[in-house]
């Protein structure tokens, strides 16, 4: 059976952190207070059931996209599969019909496989295997 890839998480990249964190805060979404230098650069939004929602600085996002520009702002939707074989797989399929990679499969500090392509309209799409948390490795810098 084929690894079908799930809708797992919505990511904004964000220009302005605080007034974003007001917003979605005053739409009613617990929004975690995480240390600094990270309290400017990445929030997670804690949801009960389904995607999760993550807040990044563009600053953060070229961390974990290469081909992310610090300045551009939008979101990134994400999609889980199993197996991290999938992650390659799928990248390569996009890839090779001609959709533009925006960061090639690698092994990301949270433990996950992961790869950006873009959709035809030049949508950033995410696609990550379930976290290893025996793949782990001390995050980046956020600036």
């Amino acid at each position: 059976m084929r690894d079908r890839p799930i809708l797992d998480q919505v990511n904004l990249v964000v220009r302005d952190m605080p007034a974003m964190v007001d917003f979605y805060r005053s739409l009613g979404l617990d929004i975690e207070d995480p240390p600094r230098p990270w309290d400017a650069h990445h929030r997670s939004v804690k949801m009960s059931e389904g995607a999760d929602l993550d807040l990044d600085s563009g600053t953060f996002a070229t961390r974990w996209n290469q081909g992310w520009r610090a300045e551009d702002s939008g979101a990134v939707l994400g999609f889980r599969v199993v197996q991290r074989t999938s992650v390659d797989a799928l990248y390569t399929q996009l890839t090779d019909a001609g959709h533009v990679g925006r960061q090639q499969p690698y092994d990301a500090f949270w433990g996950a496989r992961y790869a950006l392509v873009e959709d035809p309209d030049g949508n950033t799409i995410g696609i990550m295997s379930e976290v290893d948390a025996s793949r782990r490795t001390r995050p980046p810098s956020p600036e």
